[in-house]
Order: structure tokens, then C-alpha cells, then sequence
């Protein structure tokens, strides 16, 4: 199961987040997402469990939990959508046309 944790304190690493849910058993990946330029932490992160009665205990166990000075959102991960959002709605950026067409 892919779970989501979100609200992560910015100095908190991929070691950490393994460690942390190390506790409830197997953790297949962990990752903490950065800033492709800046390589800084954006404050998220995703971890894999193969077991989903773990990803489950681990859930209820960890969401809201404090996690160096922040309350954690742990939960399971919604999958990715086509695109990968830009949120483009057809319109022409907000930008007012003059006159008449």
C-alpha cells in the first residue's frame, strides 16, 4: 500500500520516515519529496508497505502524531492522475480580451 504523509518538518529525511514506520513492520520504500532545483524538502513524503494490515496500523497509529514539532497527515496515497495536473481548464490563463471579436 502507498501512504501518504504529509506536513513533514522540512530536516526530517528518507532515513527518518523509514525509521518511523519501521515500527508497525515491512517498509518496501520511503521518499521524501524535494525541490528538483533547490533539492530542498517540500515537506511531503510517500511510503510503500506490502502489507496493507500494516499500512493500516501504521496509518491510524501515525496521522496527527507529533513528529518534530509538526502534527503529521498520514493517510493512503490517491494515485496519480493522467496528466499530471498544470491545472489547464482550456481558458486563456485569465487574460481579458479587448473589443469585439
Amino acid at each position: 500500500m502507498n501512504i501518504y504523509v504529509g506536513n513533514l518538518p522540512y530536516d526530517v529525511t528518507q532515513d527518518d520516515l523509514q525509521d518511523l514506520f519501521d515500527e508497525f513492520g515491512q517498509v518496501e520504500s520511503a521518499a521524501v519529496i524535494t525541490d528538483k532545483y533547490s533539492g530542498s524538502s517540500k515537506g511531503f513524503g510517500f511510503v510503500t508497505m506490502p502489507s496493507k494490515d500494516e499500512a493500516n496500523a501504521a496509518i491510524e497509529a501515525l496521522n496527527g502524531k507529533d513528529l518534530k514539532g509538526r502534527s503529521i497527515n498520514v493517510n493512503e496515497a490517491r494515485p496519480r492522475t493522467e496528466g499530471g495536473g498544470g491545472g489547464g481548464n482550456g481558458n486563456d490563463g485569465g487574460r481579458r480580451r479587448r473589443g469585439p471579436r
